[in-house]
């Protein structure tokens, strides 16, 4: 399951800041499943803060909208899709499945506290989830 959704996450991203090759690199790596996300932010090679949250890139989103130039290979050639309006893009896509995007943000959520005194009503709510998913058998 947490795959699934990790798979999701990654289709969904947008690639602005970059120039034409590094987007047709960085969609090869989504289409071939070649792409890791970050784990920890990385250090941006013009502010050097670490700063830089998109896997792949050597520039952080301010340095590079600031300067124009790619945030992956870090030369001045004309960006596809520039930061700001790629982040107006993203915040409109997310208005609009606001619900959806909650409810992979709750299955995603990690930092959840399992021992809390009522961990006995949480157990019965998954256990009725549970046996409300539909499981079909594969023949081997």
């Amino acid at each position: 399951m947490y795959f699934f959704l990790l798979i999701q996450k990654i289709n969904a991203k947008l690639h602005d800041g970059v120039c034409q090759h590094c987007k047709g690199i960085l969609e090869w790596r989504v289409k071939f499943r070649k792409y890791k996300l970050l784990t920890k932010p990385k250090k941006c090679v013009k502010c050097l803060q670490k700063t830089v949250k998109d896997p792949y890139h050597i520039i952080c989103r301010p340095c590079a909208g600031k300067l124009e130039i790619c945030a992956k290979c870090g030369k001045q050639e004309e960006i596809v899709i520039p930061i700001d309006k790629g982040q107006d893009r993203t915040d409109s896509e997310t208005s609009k499945d606001g619900q959806e995007s909650a409810k992979l943000k709750d299955e995603l959520d990690f930092g959840t506290n399992f021992s809390s005194a009522d961990s006995d009503e949480d157990s019965d709510v998954l256990e009725e989830q549970f046996k409300s998913m539909n499981f079909e058998k594969t023949e081997s």
